[in-house]
């Protein structure tokens, strides 16, 4: 199985949450920036053609397999929105205050409150790899208007998981990492690195 892989990404909150899944699993993540890899362009429409793209820069300067996470917030009353822009949806520089402010005005006065946060990872073995590795993973809520919790990072404050009466930024690590978008597409993603490193697998 691969052993030492370069995260596409120099969010801290990111490489908290995947470093802490991957870890036991023998897994030495190591973030692009700690390497000098500067972060790459991200100009596409989809979470996969982003991950994809990030996931092939960070390995073809490494020289690693690398993986890359695209995710965001995807919210029903605005017609997916943020999505691919969740980082910047405020502008540039990224602020996770900005982010939120202009979420919560964009839906004031709107009652659908429904929305999913995304996360497409992509895992290359190596930089022309015609074969990535891709799992996906949603996490099901709802934009509430006033900020709870402290921890996780980015819309967390403001994403409220009904069953639970909780927001993300009121979870504990350990559990917003067993059920969260994150946590299921690094599950799953997992699971067929698994299958591969298997020589009794077809």
């Amino acid at each position: 199985m691969i052993g030492r892989i370069v995260l596409a990404s120099n969010n801290a909150g990111k490489l908290r949450e995947i470093g802490a899944i991957l870890a036991p699993l023998g897994f030495d993540l190591v973030a692009q920036g700690d390497i000098g890899i500067p972060e790459a362009e991200e100009p596409f429409g989809t979470f996969l053609e982003n991950a994809l793209t990030k996931a092939r820069h960070a390995a073809r300067a490494s020289g690693l397999p690398a993986l890359a996470d695209d995710s965001g917030i995807c919210v029903r009353a605005l017609a997916g929105a943020p999505g691919v822009h969740s980082a910047r949806y405020a502008g540039d520089p990224k602020s996770d205050v900005r982010n939120n402010a202009r979420l919560v005005a964009a839906l004031a006065g709107v009652a659908d409150r429904r929305a999913h946060y995304t996360c497409v990872m992509v895992l290359v073995r190596h930089a022309d790899d015609p074969e990535p590795l891709v799992a996906e993973g949603r996490w099901h809520g709802e934009v509430v208007d006033v900020p709870r919790g402290d921890g996780g990072f980015g819309y967390d404050p403001h994403f409220l998981l009904p069953a639970l009466g909780l927001t993300a930024a009121q979870l504990d690590a350990a559990r917003k990492n067993a059920i969260s978008h994150r946590g299921i597409a690094l599950a799953r993603l997992v699971e067929r690195l698994r299958e591969e490193s298997d020589p009794e697998a077809p």
